[in-house]
């Protein structure tokens, strides 16, 4: 259904059961439960990059509160936004071994700590500590689980169904920004922090929806996902040697390691069908072994995964296309955050805070970015459009905004420029697919924890650059400048490489593929 892999010119091998028998898919699979992860999803964007987006508003009162510059201050919100991503690849780590739901319960709990916390701030240095890394680390505990569980749960309508959760970033940053001013206005930005803690509590209710599937779901999904692709069966003519070449990663050392957990287990388990003198005494010993050991195969089982996918000979970086993908990741975020946290203070330069009360400008970014991301989820998922030709129209209309942004000095010039980056930004919905297309299901958590890790370096450095620069010229125009056109060095290496990998002739396939 997806034109990526074809388009990228990139043979990804990741679907081996082509032409086994047909397995009834389990029906959460694109429906069911499979909307009440959508729905968990939805309501972590909003409690989390929903907030972060309004931090705007925090960030005014900051520099009201601690009198220090503008480069320094905006440290803080950067610290939040970008720990929360570029945790991701240890967040994998602990999904390997803890499961989704668990670990999105802890981040949950660890989110409200920071913000709790944060109320009691006496310097932006304790702020550093407090929201930037506390609450950066249990955002990101949250955030990645929210979004792997949508990429489990659906297959034929992926694009959407991310699309349909992300949105809670939109409607998190509306909600959020009004809801922080009015909670500031009243009662102090310290009690707007401590009510915002309690709020995020409810993180733990979102971790609490995301059920797992059973690993027979996932083959399953695995399958059908396999079946439904044009000419799929092609991919039984595929050499050994070009699937390693692509960086896929095999799945022997994981059958391997279950055989030796069923043997450990069975060892275990067999003193207590045998052993009837004295089986109330070792009952709980032998019990309590057995969990040990279930544990430790667990973790061990856990961190193999996770390190062969960084580390291994044939881990994820071997993939020459997800390597340009994480180079623009680099740089793309800055240009989407820097607006965010350094709007009002433009506003207030430009003396249009009369009409940006009245509506906002990031209120404007973050609508819109709601109907963006529905509307590019559901022309992705369109059977004759590509998922990476919209994925790049998008980058496209985004750099072009960032860099017409500085020439705007009027509130209605701002308003349509800001428009147009909440419409092209809604390709974020698109991430998480595009990244599937590159690796496959079963490498998604490590992938796109690879990925918001470095969208995370983006957003930790771009918005004090911004106020650095600020502070040297006066001026936030060469911010957007630099920005934008490092953005446009991170397209032209999504473009370079799949015109490059294109050209590379295939190896035939050797007779034993063949049969």
């Amino acid at each position: 259904m997806y034109a990526s892999r074809e388009d990228i010119g990139y043979d990804f091998g990741d679907d081996s059961k082509v032409g086994s028998k047909p397995v009834k898919p389990n029906p959460n699979i694109d429906g069911g439960w499979a909307w009440m992860i959508v729905f968990s999803s939805f309501l972590v964007h909003i409690l989390i990059m929903g907030s972060q987006m309004a931090l705007g508003v925090l960030n005014m009162e900051w520099l009201e509160e601690f009198n220090q510059s503008r480069g320094l201050t905006a440290w803080v919100s950067s610290l939040s936004m970008g720990i929360t991503l570029i945790v991701g690849p240890f967040i994998g780590l602990f999904i390997s071994i803890c499961g989704c739901r668990l670990t999105a319960i802890i981040g949950g709990i660890l989110n409200a700590l920071g913000w709790i916390l944060s109320a009691y701030a006496s310097s932006v240095h304790y702020l550093f500590l407090t929201f930037g890394v506390t609450a950066g680390i249990g955002s990101g505990m949250v955030y990645l689980p929210a979004v792997v569980m949508v990429g489990q749960y659906f297959q034929k309508r992926r694009a959407l169904a991310q699309g349909l959760s992300t949105t809670g970033t939109g409607f998190g940053a509306f909600l959020m920004t009004a809801l922080l001013k009015y909670l500031c206005t009243e009662f102090g930005w310290r009690n707007a922090m401590f009510i915002q803690g309690a709020i995020s509590l409810n993180l733990c209710v979102c971790g609490a929806l995301m059920r797992p599937l059973s690993p027979k779901d996932l083959s399953e999904k695995s399958v059908v996902r396999s079946n439904s692709e044009d000419n799929r069966a092609k991919a039984l003519s595929h050499s050994t040697e070009t699937i390693k070449s692509n960086g896929v990663l095999g799945d022997e050392p994981e059958k391997k390691e279950e055989a030796t957990t069923e043997e450990v287990l069975e060892s275990v388990q067999h003193p207590e069908i045998g052993g009837n003198s004295g089986r109330g005494r070792n009952m709980y010993g032998l019990r309590m072994l057995k969990t040990v050991s279930q544990l430790t195969l667990t973790v061990r089982k856990g961190f193999a995964l996770w390190y062969s996918s960084y580390f291994g000979a044939a881990s994820l970086f071997t993939n020459r296309v997800f390597v340009a993908f994480i180079i623009w990741a680099l740089f793309a975020y800055s240009s989407f955050v820097i607006p965010f946290i350094h709007l009002p203070e433009i506003v207030k330069q430009y003396n249009l805070s009369r009409q940006d009360n009245v509506f906002p400008l990031t209120s404007i970014i973050a609508i819109v970015h709601i109907f963006g991301k529905v509307i590019l989820g559901i022309i992705s998922d369109l059977p004759c459009i590509s998922t990476w030709n919209v994925f790049l129209m998008a980058n496209f209309t985004l750099v072009t905004c960032i860099l017409t942004l500085p020439l705007m000095q009027t509130y209605v010039g701002l308003a349509v420029v800001c428009a147009l980056i909440g419409f092209s930004s809604g390709y974020f919905s698109l991430m998480p697919v595009v990244t599937e297309d590159l690796v496959g299901t079963k490498h998604l958590a490590n992938a796109y924890g690879i990925i918001i890790c470095a969208n995370g370096i983006s957003a930790l450095f771009g918005p004090p650059f911004a106020g650095w620069i600020y502070d040297i010229t006066q001026k936030y125009d060469f911010s957007f400048y630099i920005a934008g056109l490092l953005y446009m060095v991170g397209i032209i290496f999504l473009l370079i490489q799949p015109c490059i990998q294109k050209k590379q002739p295939r190896q035939k396939p050797t007779e034993e593929a063949q049969v």
